[in-house]
C-alpha cells in the first residue's frame, strides 16, 4: 500500500530522526526537510525581520516540490514536515511577532493557498509534542551554529502556534505523540497505532484511490 504519512512538529522535536527510525523499520522512503540547504536560515538567525519572507518562500517551495515528488512516488513515504506547518506555524508566528509585516504576509499565505490546492493531502500526521526544554537540550545536541541563537520564548510561541494548529487541521487524521518521553529503541506501538489510523480511512475491500 502506497501510504503518505508526514512528520509534524516544533525545531528539536526529533521528525528527522523518527523519520529515519520509523522507515528503516517500515522499509518506506523518507522525505527530509532541507533544512542545510537553505541559503537564508543564518542570515534569519540574525535579522529575523530582514529574512523572514526570503527564509519562508525558499521552505515553501522547496515543500511544494516534494510534496509533489511524493504524491507521484510509487511507494510509501514518510515526509519530514508538511508545507501546512508553513504558512500555518511559522509565518503566523513571524507576523504575531511583528517579524513579517502584514503585506508579506498575505503575499505569502495567498502563494501557499493557490499551491496547496492542487496538492492531495497526506494520509495520517504524526504530531511530535515536546515542551521548550527537551526541545533546547536537543538543538544544542546537534550542534547547528545558527540553532544556537534560538531564543526559548520563540520555540514557546511556535509550540502555541502547533497547538492551536492541530486542534483545528482537519484534512486528514493526526496521531499526537509524546516527543519527550517516546522511547526510540521501542517503536512498536507507535507502529501499530499507525497502522491502526492508516488501515481505518478506507473499509473493508474498498480500493484506496
Amino acid at each position: 500500500m502506497k501510504w503518505f504519512v508526514a512528520m509534524s512538529g516544533n525545531i528539536g522535536s526529533g521528525k528527522s530522526t523518527l523519520t529515519t527510525l520509523l522507515c528503516q523499520r517500515l522499509g518506506w522512503q523518507p522525505y527530509y526537510e532541507v533544512v542545510d540547504e537553505n541559503p537564508y536560515l543564518p542570515d534569519f538567525y540574525a535579522d529575523m525581520a530582514r529574512w523572514s519572507f526570503h527564509l519562508q518562500v525558499f521552505f515553501l517551495s522547496r515543500r511544494f516540490r516534494h510534496h509533489q515528488e511524493i504524491l507521484a512516488a510509487g511507494h510509501a513515504v514518510i515526509q519530514d514536515r508538511t508545507i501546512y506547518e508553513d504558512v500555518e506555524i511559522f509565518a503566523r508566528n513571524l507576523y504575531l511577532l511583528g517579524l513579517m509585516d502584514e503585506r508579506d504576509f498575505r503575499a505569502y499565505h495567498d502563494l501557499f493557498q493557490t499551491m496547496v490546492g492542487f496538492l492531495r493531502p497526506p494520509d495520517l500526521v504524526i504530531y511530535l509534542r515536546a515542551p521548550v526544554e527537551v526541545l533546547l537540550e536537543r538543538i544544542r545536541a546537534r550542534s547547528r551554529d545558527y540553532e544556537r541563537q534560538i531564543p526559548a520564548d520563540y520555540l514557546a510561541q511556535l509550540n502555541e502556534r502547533y497547538e492551536e494548529w492541530v486542534a483545528r487541521f482537519t484534512l486528514c487524521p493526526v496521531l499526537e505523540v509524546d516527543a519527550a518521553s517516546i522511547a526510540l529503541d521501542r517503536l512498536d506501538g507507535l507502529i501499530v497505532q499507525m497502522q491502526e489510523r492508516l488501515s481505518s480511512l478506507f473499509p473493508l475491500g474498498e480500493t484506496r484511490p
